[in-house]
C-alpha cells in the first residue's frame, strides 16, 4: 500500500510524519513524506520516500523575519492563512497530485487544505490528522487560546459563540479555497478548511497522548487517540562526546529548549535563562538554535540542536515552551517541568500539563521571574513524582504504531 503523508510546519509537525511512515515500512507499506523542500535531507536520511510540495520557506525572504509574522499573537494565524497557504493552493495542489500518483491512501495535517481536494479527484480514501488537542476546538474541554487566555474558565457558551466567530473569519480568509475548488469542479462543501471541515469521513488521528485530553462529545465520532508519535533528530558524533563530558561533570542541569522555531525569537530568554541559573547556583544546558551566546561559565554549555530524547531524561529540570512534540519528549522523559509558551496551541498544552501535576507554567511577558518559577519549582510541591507517574503511564504508548495500524484498516477503494 503506497502512502502518502502531507504536513507542513515546524520540525514538530514534520517528526511525528517521519515516525508514522517509518511504522508503515515496517508493515509493508510505502509511505511518502509530501512536505515544503527544506525537509528533504530530514526525511530521506530516514530511508523514507520524499516528495517537495511548495512553496517551501525560502521564498517568504528571511526566515527569523518570517518566523516573527508567524508568532505575532494578533495576526500570525491570518498571516499563515491569507500569505502562506491560499495564494499557493494551485502550487501545492499540483505538487500534491504528482506526489500521490499511484497511491492508496493520503494523509493530511491541518494546513494542508490542499490534500482533501486531491483526495476527492483522484477519488482515494484519506485520513486527517491533528496534533494537539486544541486543534479539535472543544467547548466542552475549551482550549487556552493565545492572546485571550482570560477567555479560559468563563464556561461552555462563551467558547460556543467564540467559536462560531472565528468559522465566520476563517470562512470569509478562505474565498480562494472555495474558488479554487469550483475551478476544479468540485463541489461546494460546508464548513471552515481549517475548523470543522478538515475531518475525513474515513478516519482522524489524534496524534497526541491521551492523558492530555479526555474524549469529548464535540470530537469527530471516528477520531483515534494514537498517541504522540515520536522521532528525534540525529545527535552528530562530533557533539557526542562534548555533550557526555558535560553531562558528566556535575549534578543534572537545567534543560532549556524552544524547539525548532520559537528558538528563532528568543528575544531576551537565554540570557534570563543564564542569569537564573546562576543565582539559583545550578548547571544549565541550552538548546540555543541560531543564537550566539559567546563565552560560558563552566556550569553552562550551548548547543544548536541536540536530540530531546538523548537530554530530557537527564536534566534536573525541562525548561521549555510546549509545542506538542516538545512537551510529548518531556512528559517521557519524567523530570518536572517549567512552561514558557509563545503562542498558538502552546498555551493550551502547557495548561494540561500543569493540569497534570507535571509543570509550572510561566507567561512570556513574564520571562523576567524565571529564577523565582524554578526555585518554586524545584522546591518540591509533587512536581517531580508526578512527572514520573506520566512518564510510566506513557511507557506503553506508540503512537507511530498505533497511527500505522489504523491506516493499514483502511482499504483502498
Amino acid at each position: 500500500m503506497r502512502v502518502v503523508l502531507a504536513t507542513v510546519g515546524s520540525l514538530g509537525d514534520l517528526h511525528p510524519y517521519i515516525a508514522i511512515a517509518r511504522a508503515l515500512v515496517a508493515r509493508g507499506a510505502e509511505p511518502v513524506v509530501a512536505s515544503v523542500p527544506e525537509y528533504r535531507a530530514d526525511v530521506e536520511r530516514e530511508g523514507i520516500g520524499f516528495a517537495p510540495v511548495g512553496p517551501g520557506f525560502a521564498p517568504f525572504g528571511d526566515y527569523q523575519a518570517l518566523l516573527e509574522k508567524i508568532f505575532d499573537v494578533r495576526h500570525g494565524v491570518e498571516f499563515i492563512v491569507r500569505q502562506m497557504v491560499m495564494p499557493h493552493l494551485r502550487t501545492a495542489y499540483d505538487d500534491l497530485m504528482r506526489a500521490t500518483e499511484g497511491a492508496d491512501l493520503l494523509v493530511s495535517h491541518p494546513l494542508t487544505v490542499a490534500m482533501p481536494l486531491v483526495a476527492e479527484q483522484r477519488k482515494l480514501p484519506w485520513a486527517a490528522s491533528v496534533l494537539a488537542p486544541m486543534n479539535l476546538m472543544s467547548s466542552y474541554d475549551a482550549p487556552v487560546i493565545a492572546g485571550v487566555e482570560w477567555l479560559h474558565g468563563l464556561g461552555r457558551l462563551p467558547y460556543r459563540a467564540v467559536f462560531s466567530l472565528l468559522k465566520m473569519i476563517t470562512w470569509r480568509w478562505e474565498a480562494p479555497l472555495r474558488a479554487f475548488r469550483g475551478e476544479l469542479g468540485l463541489p461546494p462543501k460546508r464548513g471552515s478548511a481549517f475548523l470543522e471541515a478538515q475531518f475525513s469521513p474515513y478516519l482522524n488521528l489524534g496524534l497526541f497522548d491521551a492523558t492530555l485530553a479526555l474524549r469529548q462529545p464535540d470530537w469527530p465520532r471516528n477520531l483515534i487517540v494514537t498517541g504522540a508519535p515520536l522521532h528525534d533528530g540525529v545527535l552528530p558524533e562530533d557533539k557526542r562526546g562534548e555533550l557526555e563530558a558535560f553531562l558528566a561533570a556535575g549534578e543534572p542541569p537545567l534543560v532549556f529548549a524552544l524547539g525548532s522555531s520559537a528558538v528563532w525569537i528568543a528575544g531576551d530568554f537565554w540570557q534570563q535563562a543564564m542569569a537564573a541559573a546562576q543565582q539559583l547556583g545550578r548547571r544549565a544546558l541550552l538548546i540555543v538554535g541560531p543564537a550566539r551566546l559567546g563565552p560560558l561559565p563552566v556550569s553552562m554549555k550551548a548547543f544548536d540542536y541536540l536530540p530531546y530524547s538523548a537530554v530530557f531524561p537527564r536534566a534536573l529540570a525541562v525548561i521549555h515552551q510546549a509545542g506538542i512534540g516538545t512537551l510529548s519528549q518531556a512528559l517521557r522523559a519524567g523530570r518536572p517541568q517549567l512552561i514558557v509558551p509563545f503562542a498558538f496551541d502552546q498555551p493550551d498544552n502547557a495548561r494540561r500539563a500543569a493540569e497534570l501535576g507535571v509543570a509550572r507554567v510561566l507567561p512570556l511577558k513574564k520571562v523576567s521571574a524565571l529564577r523565582a518559577e524554578l526555585a518554586a519549582l524545584l522546591a518540591g510541591g509533587g512536581y517531580e513524582q508526578s512527572a514520573k507517574r506520566i512518564a510510566q503511564d506513557l511507557r506503553e504508548t506508540h503512537g507511530a504504531a498505533r497511527a500505522a495500524d489504523e491506516l493499514m484498516r483502511i482499504r483502498p477503494c
